[in-house]
């Protein structure tokens, strides 16, 4: 999970700083990988409601830690989100990607560093991919801060932060949080401290397969462009990378 605030400098503190990130859900996953163990992540079932019991999704470790994505033996099953885009229309998530090679991610458009370095990567490795292949992939960013992140806020940053071609959402807090639950990424509604808006979010990308429309391949925080230019080709064709 991802903390990010812009705290209120104190003179003798010099320039503000970004806020600390603590990827927990992320962290797990590298260690699991790490040490080659089955084991389960996630903050709830597919219902949206928190899981009292059994796991969201599995992964498996193997002995390459290098690599930025986590393959998931219990992949999870696409959200049932119908929220709003940045064209201030209906946009049922599971309807408009089914069967596209498609990456869901949620974030926020004041977030200070994770959000839209997160957008860049993607898109600068998109942009690697032949044309066709760019148009077949999905890209979605789902706002964890729907009061500020209106259509129009969505329809003004994604295009700077990643591509003109992201989908960007919004709607109720309540439907988002239930939403990311369904795929293991736990979010908080955003908070006041200090006279600053403080955003707790997963800082996961998570990758469906066109073939099964199932959530298969997870990514952290610290995936970089060139993980995702060699993950993407495959990603496309709902293989594993």
């Amino acid at each position: 999970m991802s903390a990010e605030k812009t705290p209120s400098p104190k003179p003798e503190d010099g320039p503000a700083r970004p806020g600390r990130r603590t990827p927990l859900i992320v962290a797990a996953v590298a260690i699991v990988a790490a040490i080659g163990i089955t084991a389960a992540v996630g903050l709830g079932g597919d219902d949206g409601k928190p899981s009292t019991g059994g796991s969201v999704a599995v992964v498996s470790g193997g002995d390459d830690t290098t690599r930025a994505a986590t393959v998931l033996d219990r992949p999870f099953t696409k959200p049932g989100l119908v929220l709003t885009d940045t064209k201030g229309q209906k946009y049922d998530l599971r309807e408009r990607t089914k069967g596209k090679p498609t990456l869901i991610y949620f974030g926020y458009t004041h977030c200070p560093d994770v959000c839209p370095l997160t957008m860049s990567n993607i898109a600068i490795a998109k942009k690697q991919l032949p044309k066709a292949d760019q148009d077949k992939l999905q890209v979605v960013f789902v706002t964890t801060d729907p009061e500020r992140d209106t259509p129009a806020e969505l329809a003004k940053w994604l295009p700077a932060a990643g591509d003109p071609s992201f989908t960007g959402l919004t709607g109720s807090f309540s439907t988002i949080q239930a939403g990311a639950r369904q795929i293991g990424i736990g979010i908080d509604p955003p908070k006041k401290e200090n006279g600053q808006v403080v955003s707790m979010h997963g800082a996961q990308v998570i990758a469906f397969s066109p073939t099964t429309d199932q959530g298969y391949v997870l990514y952290g925080e610290d995936t970089s462009v060139d993980d995702y230019a060699k993950d993407l080709p495959k990603l496309i064709k709902g293989e594993n990378p």
